[in-house]
Protein backbone atom coordinates (compact mmCIF):
# COMPACT_ATOMS: atom_id res chain seq x y z
CA UNK A 1 0.00 0.00 0.00
CA UNK A 2 1.22 3.48 -0.85
CA UNK A 3 1.23 5.94 2.35
CA UNK A 4 -2.09 7.82 0.68
CA UNK A 5 -3.97 4.90 0.42
CA UNK A 6 -3.02 4.51 4.21
CA UNK A 7 -3.37 8.32 5.43
CA UNK A 8 -5.85 9.82 2.64
CA UNK A 9 -4.48 13.56 4.13
CA UNK A 10 -1.31 12.55 1.37
CA UNK A 11 -2.92 13.08 -1.53
CA UNK A 12 -4.99 16.26 -0.10
CA UNK A 13 -3.80 19.44 -2.10
CA UNK A 14 -4.88 23.05 -2.46
CA UNK A 15 -3.45 25.04 -4.74
CA UNK A 16 -3.72 28.96 -4.92
CA UNK A 17 -2.16 31.31 -7.50
CA UNK A 18 1.28 30.81 -5.95
CA UNK A 19 1.05 28.51 -3.75
CA UNK A 20 0.26 24.71 -2.71
CA UNK A 21 -0.53 23.73 0.77
CA UNK A 22 -0.27 19.82 1.16
CA UNK A 23 1.03 17.91 4.08
CA UNK A 24 4.73 17.07 3.67
CA UNK A 25 6.55 14.00 3.08
CA UNK A 26 9.28 13.57 6.34
CA UNK A 27 11.72 14.36 3.86
CA UNK A 28 10.05 17.94 2.94
CA UNK A 29 9.63 18.32 6.84
CA UNK A 30 13.20 18.16 7.32
CA UNK A 31 13.43 21.14 4.68
CA UNK A 32 10.42 22.86 6.55
CA UNK A 33 12.04 22.40 9.50
CA UNK A 34 15.41 24.06 8.39
CA UNK A 35 13.14 27.18 7.25
CA UNK A 36 12.17 27.27 11.00
CA UNK A 37 15.58 27.35 12.35
CA UNK A 38 16.14 30.02 9.96
CA UNK A 39 14.02 31.89 11.80
CA UNK A 40 10.17 33.06 11.35
CA UNK A 41 10.30 36.50 12.73
CA UNK A 42 13.11 39.27 13.73
CA UNK A 43 15.14 38.39 16.88
CA UNK A 44 13.59 41.60 18.25
CA UNK A 45 9.89 40.93 17.95
CA UNK A 46 8.10 38.30 19.90
CA UNK A 47 4.60 37.80 17.76
CA UNK A 48 3.83 34.63 19.24
CA UNK A 49 3.44 32.29 22.18
CA UNK A 50 6.31 30.04 20.85
CA UNK A 51 9.45 31.45 22.06
CA UNK A 52 11.00 30.73 18.42
CA UNK A 53 13.80 33.46 18.85
CA UNK A 54 14.92 32.25 21.88
CA UNK A 55 15.50 28.39 21.19
CA UNK A 56 18.62 28.05 19.14
CA UNK A 57 18.24 26.86 15.35
CA UNK A 58 18.17 23.08 16.09
CA UNK A 59 15.44 22.90 18.95
CA UNK A 60 13.47 25.47 16.55
CA UNK A 61 13.52 22.65 13.46
CA UNK A 62 12.62 19.51 16.20
CA UNK A 63 9.96 21.83 17.13
CA UNK A 64 8.55 21.87 14.04
CA UNK A 65 9.14 17.86 12.95
CA UNK A 66 7.64 16.86 16.28
CA UNK A 67 4.30 19.26 16.03
CA UNK A 68 3.71 17.84 12.47
CA UNK A 69 4.30 13.94 13.56
CA UNK A 70 2.29 14.25 16.84
CA UNK A 71 -0.78 15.73 14.76
CA UNK A 72 -0.89 12.89 12.69
CA UNK A 73 -0.64 10.80 15.66
CA UNK A 74 -3.41 12.18 17.79
CA UNK A 75 -5.94 12.56 14.63
CA UNK A 76 -9.27 11.51 15.59
CA UNK A 77 -12.65 12.67 13.23
CA UNK A 78 -14.09 15.81 14.80
CA UNK A 79 -10.69 16.34 16.90
CA UNK A 80 -7.85 17.26 14.50
CA UNK A 81 -5.46 19.42 13.69
CA UNK A 82 -4.49 19.96 9.92
CA UNK A 83 -0.69 21.65 9.75
CA UNK A 84 -0.57 22.32 5.95
CA UNK A 85 3.25 23.33 4.40
CA UNK A 86 3.27 25.87 1.89
CA UNK A 87 5.41 25.15 -0.60
CA UNK A 88 6.41 27.85 -3.64
CA UNK A 89 8.02 26.95 -6.83
CA UNK A 90 8.35 23.01 -4.58
CA UNK A 91 10.12 25.22 -1.71
CA UNK A 92 8.39 24.80 1.50
CA UNK A 93 8.24 28.58 3.22
CA UNK A 94 6.01 28.13 6.33
CA UNK A 95 2.85 26.41 7.48
CA UNK A 96 -0.73 27.11 7.74
CA UNK A 97 -2.69 25.05 10.52
CA UNK A 98 -6.04 24.22 10.85
CA UNK A 99 -7.43 23.10 14.08
CA UNK A 100 -11.23 21.72 14.91
CA UNK A 101 -12.96 20.18 18.05
CA UNK A 102 -16.53 18.23 17.86
CA UNK A 103 -16.26 19.82 14.29
CA UNK A 104 -19.50 18.09 13.30
CA UNK A 105 -21.33 19.52 15.13
CA UNK A 106 -19.73 23.08 15.86
CA UNK A 107 -18.73 23.69 12.40
CA UNK A 108 -15.80 25.78 14.25
CA UNK A 109 -12.06 26.08 13.46
CA UNK A 110 -9.23 27.60 14.57
CA UNK A 111 -6.13 29.06 12.12
CA UNK A 112 -2.39 29.54 13.13
CA UNK A 113 0.48 29.73 10.94
CA UNK A 114 4.07 31.00 10.12
CA UNK A 115 6.34 31.73 7.64
CA UNK A 116 9.79 31.69 7.35
CA UNK A 117 11.77 35.29 7.70
CA UNK A 118 12.79 35.82 4.21
CA UNK A 119 8.91 35.47 2.82
CA UNK A 120 7.77 37.84 4.77
CA UNK A 121 5.54 40.93 3.27
CA UNK A 122 4.87 39.32 0.01
CA UNK A 123 1.28 38.38 0.50
CA UNK A 124 1.71 34.67 0.91
CA UNK A 125 0.42 34.97 4.65
CA UNK A 126 -2.87 35.46 3.43
CA UNK A 127 -2.67 33.78 0.23
CA UNK A 128 -2.26 30.56 2.48
CA UNK A 129 -4.72 31.40 5.09
CA UNK A 130 -7.39 31.68 2.33
CA UNK A 131 -6.61 28.60 0.80
CA UNK A 132 -7.00 26.72 3.94
CA UNK A 133 -10.29 28.47 4.35
CA UNK A 134 -11.23 27.30 1.07
CA UNK A 135 -11.21 23.56 2.20
CA UNK A 136 -13.13 24.57 5.81
CA UNK A 137 -15.97 26.29 4.74
CA UNK A 138 -16.60 25.68 0.71
CA UNK A 139 -14.87 22.24 1.12
CA UNK A 140 -15.89 20.71 4.95
CA UNK A 141 -19.28 22.71 5.74
CA UNK A 142 -17.62 24.85 8.41
CA UNK A 143 -19.42 28.13 9.68
CA UNK A 144 -16.79 29.78 11.81
CA UNK A 145 -12.93 30.47 11.92
CA UNK A 146 -11.40 31.81 14.32
CA UNK A 147 -7.79 33.60 15.35
CA UNK A 148 -5.80 35.20 17.61
CA UNK A 149 -2.89 37.64 17.59
CA UNK A 150 -0.78 39.68 20.17
CA UNK A 151 -2.15 43.56 19.57
CA UNK A 152 1.03 44.42 18.08
CA UNK A 153 0.93 41.25 15.18
CA UNK A 154 0.12 43.78 12.82
CA UNK A 155 0.18 41.32 10.21
CA UNK A 156 -1.28 38.57 10.96
CA UNK A 157 -4.65 40.92 12.67
CA UNK A 158 -4.17 42.83 8.62
CA UNK A 159 -4.69 39.38 7.30
CA UNK A 160 -7.39 38.12 9.32
CA UNK A 161 -9.08 42.19 8.89
CA UNK A 162 -8.82 41.69 5.26
CA UNK A 163 -10.73 38.27 5.27
CA UNK A 164 -13.76 39.43 6.95
CA UNK A 165 -12.72 38.60 10.82
CA UNK A 166 -14.40 40.46 13.51
CA UNK A 167 -13.86 41.12 17.14
CA UNK A 168 -14.53 38.47 19.46
CA UNK A 169 -12.93 39.46 22.43
CA UNK A 170 -9.18 39.04 24.35
CA UNK A 171 -7.50 35.79 25.64
CA UNK A 172 -5.47 35.61 28.31
CA UNK A 173 -2.14 33.44 28.16
CA UNK A 174 1.23 33.10 30.44
CA UNK A 175 4.63 33.57 28.51
CA UNK A 176 7.66 33.63 30.44
CA UNK A 177 5.62 33.95 33.81
CA UNK A 178 3.98 37.25 32.52
CA UNK A 179 0.41 37.40 31.30
CA UNK A 180 -0.30 37.98 27.65
CA UNK A 181 -3.53 39.47 26.10
CA UNK A 182 -4.06 38.46 23.11
CA UNK A 183 -6.93 39.97 20.61
CA UNK A 184 -9.32 37.23 19.50
CA UNK A 185 -11.07 37.36 15.62
CA UNK A 186 -14.02 35.32 14.40
CA UNK A 187 -14.96 34.68 10.51
CA UNK A 188 -18.83 33.38 10.07
CA UNK A 189 -19.55 32.24 6.36
CA UNK A 190 -22.27 35.07 5.78
CA UNK A 191 -18.64 37.67 5.99
CA UNK A 192 -16.56 34.53 4.23
CA UNK A 193 -18.98 35.04 1.26
CA UNK A 194 -17.64 38.25 0.60
CA UNK A 195 -14.07 36.24 -0.03
CA UNK A 196 -13.41 35.75 -3.80
CA UNK A 197 -11.58 32.30 -4.15
CA UNK A 198 -12.67 31.73 -8.00
CA UNK A 199 -8.65 30.82 -8.07
CA UNK A 200 -8.53 28.28 -5.14
CA UNK A 201 -8.69 24.60 -6.05
CA UNK A 202 -8.92 21.82 -3.58
CA UNK A 203 -7.58 17.97 -4.91
CA UNK A 204 -8.07 14.43 -3.06
CA UNK A 205 -10.66 15.58 -0.62
CA UNK A 206 -13.23 12.88 -1.01
CA UNK A 207 -10.79 9.95 0.31
CA UNK A 208 -10.26 12.37 3.64
CA UNK A 209 -13.60 13.13 3.97
CA UNK A 210 -14.18 10.15 7.01
CA UNK A 211 -11.13 11.47 8.85
CA UNK A 212 -12.65 15.10 8.67
CA UNK A 213 -16.04 14.27 10.57
CA UNK A 214 -17.34 11.14 12.61
CA UNK A 215 -19.62 8.60 11.33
Amino acid sequence: MTPTEVWPLFGLVIRTPRLELRLPTDVELARLAQVAADGVHEPTQRPFLTPWAERPPLERARHVMRGAWSSRGDWKPDDWSLGLAAFLDGDPIGVVWVSASEFATRREVSTASWLGLRHHRRGFGAEARLGALTLVFDHLGGAYATSEAFPDNAASVGVSTNLGYQPDGISRDVRDGEVLVSHRLRLGRERWELNDRSEIEVSGLEPCLPLFVAA
